[in-house]
């Protein structure tokens, strides 16, 4: 967010304050002044106005979890458990996950407290591939590959999805790349062909891959080169 956009956004301060607060040197961001009106700030960055702070610094949080079968991809639920129940962090209601699952896909699972990062690895735009391991009730064949690649007319949202890229594994088994993820869009996908999908598992986002060495239900923190990566 722009930084006069941030100050305007306080009740007390209308455009003409922020402007010559900004002028006059008062405001600093992150502990140096700044009188730039389009300086970007972020959700982490420390703002204070006559040395009261506005904004308070904090940290960047970004988790790599192995999500189990039966688990929901929210942050809170009145029945089952939940992705952030397998976290044992401080203040995790602060985090959100980038990209859900549904409730018996299993594999790669990010979890962030960064909006801009996740946006950015969610984002239909950026054209990041999520690549799932896929196995399937009845035989896959190659008209699948085809209709993969040429996309899917969803009645219900009006679209019709992106080019994707299934590889054939084995008769009921296949490796599907998209850069979407529509609602429930995997089993739509294959159930244009009536064909149930009988197990689902998410490999990789974009350049991050899922950590072999963690079980389902256990996660880590990211390194900061695989932050970088996106």
């Amino acid at each position: 967010m722009r930084l006069d956009r941030f100050l305007s956004n306080l009740p007390r301060l209308n455009r003409k304050d922020v402007r010559l607060a900004l002028a006059t040197g008062r405001v600093q961001v992150d502990g140096q002044p700044v009188n730039n009106p389009h300086h970007e700030v972020r959700e982490f960055s420390s703002i204070q106005l006559d040395g009261e702070t506005l904004q308070a610094a904090k940290a960047a949080r970004y988790f790599m979890l192995h999500k189990p079968q039966g688990c929901v991809s929210a942050t809170r639920d009145p029945v089952h458990p939940t992705v952030l129940d397998l976290l044992n962090e401080p203040d995790k209601d602060e985090l959100h996950i980038a990209g859900r699952l549904d409730f018996n896909t299993t594999g790669l699972m990010l979890i962030t407290n960064d909006g801009q990062w996740s946006r950015r690895l969610t984002q239909p735009q950026t054209k990041l591939p999520k690549v799932y391991y896929v196995e399937t009730e009845q035989v896959i064949d190659e008209r699948y590959v085809e209709k993969f690649a040429e996309g899917f007319y969803f009645a219900f949202e009006d679209l019709t999805t992106q080019p994707a890229q299934l590889t054939l594994l084995g008769p009921y088994v296949a490796r599907l790349s998209i850069v979407e993820g529509r609602y429930h869009q995997v089993k739509r996908m294959f159930g244009h062909f009536d064909n149930k999908v009988l197990r689902l598992h998410r490999e990789s986002m974009g350049p991050l891959l899922l950590d072999p060495a963690l079980e389902p239900g256990h996660y880590r923190a990211l390194h900061a080169a695989e932050i970088l990566l996106v």
